[in-house]
């Protein structure tokens, strides 16, 4: 095995230089800023709440996988995802880090299926309209985050 040439200067700069390295809460705030502004511009928070309440309806009984989910979503006529289909994913990641969704590996594939708190936010949706649907417009803004 071949020794890293440059692991002595990586080992001082972790232990000098970086050691008390701090940022200040105004600092923190303009990086969580810039990030939060970045996935706005990129359309992250952009999905439409029927999509979502789709997403969740296609999880609500049994876990599925990706294709499974963008498959269900087809045979809704929800388009969101169809020519963009890394974004299904992004969200899929996005809910699963918010604890909306939790997965499992089965057969080299990852499937997706609602927490408690996923399944709160979906009996929640359901009592609102379609048109309007205030708890998963927030999901969606949080989830972006």
């Amino acid at each position: 095995m071949m020794k890293d040439p440059i692991q002595n200067v990586k080992s001082a700069m972790t232990n000098q230089v970086f050691k008390n390295l701090s940022f200040s809460k105004k600092r923190r705030q303009s990086v969580n800023d810039a990030i939060r502004e970045k996935k706005q511009i990129s359309g992250l928070a952009s999905w439409p709440e029927d999509t979502l309440a789709a997403l969740l309806n296609a999880v609500k009984d049994e876990a599925q996988d990706g294709y499974a989910i963008s498959s269900i979503l087809f045979r809704k006529q929800d388009r969101t995802f169809e020519t963009k289909e890394g974004e299904l994913y992004t969200l899929l990641h996005l809910l699963e880090n918010k604890e909306i969704l939790r997965s499992h590996w089965k057969n080299d594939r990852k499937y997706y299926a609602l927490t408690a708190k996923g399944k709160k936010y979906l009996a929640a949706s359901a009592d609102q309209s379609a048109v309007d649907r205030p708890v998963l417009r927030k999901l969606i803004e949080e989830a972006a985050l």
